[in-house]
């Protein structure tokens, strides 16, 4: 690939500001990663239509992220272009009780937003450190409630570059899925949710009473990408984890955390594969303990 011309290219279409040789260590919530070729913050909606036609039309290994949480890119070099929507696509819009967020906006961010303005719904969110796009493709959740009980309807750009709407029956949602995961070249871009009347005060101590929850439960001052695991029918991935006696076990600079076992952290120099090894050694020892298969929720990206 002449990477010369790719970024002359880029350059033409106006789509951002592009970065070369961007480290995702920077950009991911467990700081790890290799360099992306072209690491570009996408302006707007146009221009990531632009970029990710451009891809396509010339065969360019591409991404769109937000900020960068369940996810875990390898060590190694992203030949590519990475889109991120943090920075363009980060506009809110209230009406009424309806809330519209581009998918770049920040899902803790919407949370206490939402929350001064008396509207109640996102209350679960509040401690999710992703974006919208990444919390819609999931059907990310907490404390039973998750995006879909929340969601009316999705701006999609599509494998034609073309934008439409989906609502939520069209969403197929289901526990940590939507129908985003099984149309990859799919972009959502923005979301509308319907939303609840409720006292601010009364939304905030809510939020307030599940940040201190987490503080006590979660190893949130380590890097880590959440639970890496859904949660299968019988128990919760963590009761397999801890019967296996897996609860700190490190892998170099990584670790099944001492204080929830389904979140595995960066102690400060894990490398990529660090974690991804732990990922493995953990689903192999429950497997061949239980013969249950854990799901991973973090996606992994250049490991091919």
């Amino acid at each position: 690939m002449d990477f010369d011309q790719l970024f002359f290219d880029l350059v033409d279409l106006d789509l951002g500001e592009i970065i070369e040789n961007e480290p995702m260590y920077k950009h991911t919530t467990f700081k790890v990663g290799g360099p992306a070729r072209f690491f570009i913050n996408i302006k707007d909606i146009d221009a990531l239509r632009r970029g990710i036609q451009y891809c396509r039309q010339h065969q360019v290994k591409h991404m769109t992220i937000g900020k960068g949480s369940d996810i875990l890119f390898s060590d190694k070099e992203y030949e590519g272009v990475i889109f991120s929507l943090s920075q363009g696509l980060n506009q809110v819009h209230f009406n009424g009780l309806q809330i519209r967020a581009e998918a770049g906006v920040s899902m803790i961010y919407l949370a206490y937003e939402a929350a001064k303005t008396g509207l109640s719904g996102f209350e679960f969110m509040g401690g999710i450190p992703g974006t919208v796009g990444g919390g819609v493709y999931m059907n990310a959740g907490a404390y039973k409630y998750c995006m879909a009980d929340v969601f009316e309807s999705a701006l999609i750009l599509d494998d034609n570059g073309k934008l439409i709407t989906l609502s939520k029956e069209e969403m197929a949602f289901d526990y940590r899925k939507s129908i985003l995961q099984q149309h990859k070249d799919w972009v959502l871009v923005e979301a509308t949710f319907q939303m609840m009347p409720r006292d601010p005060q009364e939304i905030m101590r809510v939020l307030d009473k599940r940040k201190e929850k987490r503080m006590s439960t979660q190893p949130w001052n380590f890097a880590s990408a959440g639970s890496i695991f859904r949660n299968p029918d019988e128990k919760p991935a963590w009761q397999y984890i801890d019967e296996c006696h897996l609860r700190g076990y490190e892998i170099g600079g990584a670790q099944v955390s001492p204080k929830h076992s389904n979140f595995i952290v960066n102690n400060g120099y894990a490398s990529a594969k660090d974690i991804l090894d732990l990922i493995l050694l953990v689903e192999k020892t429950v497997f061949d303990r239980f013969r249950v298969e854990l799901k991973k929720e973090v996606i992994l990206v250049n490991w091919e």
